[in-house]
């Protein structure tokens, strides 16, 4: 992999784990409020595919390497 798309991963990387600190704040809040739990599950599985989606581009930078 060239070194520019590595650091593209690196950058849309990074904005993705923000991303996800942001869910996991306001999720937070959402609970101290008591707001709908409904809307806490939703949140939720968002967070969930995002770090599904961090997962899948850390897959990419690090191969698989069987030993």
């Amino acid at each position: 992999m060239a070194d520019q798309e590595q650091a593209d991963i690196r950058l849309v990387l990074a904005k993705l784990r923000q991303e996800h600190e942001d869910y996991d704040a306001a999720i937070n809040a959402m609970i101290q409020v008591g707001c709908d739990a409904l809307r806490v599950q939703r949140m939720k599985k968002k967070k969930l595919s995002l770090k599904d989606k961090i997962t899948q581009f850390e897959d990419q930078i690090v191969p698989d390497i069987i030993a």
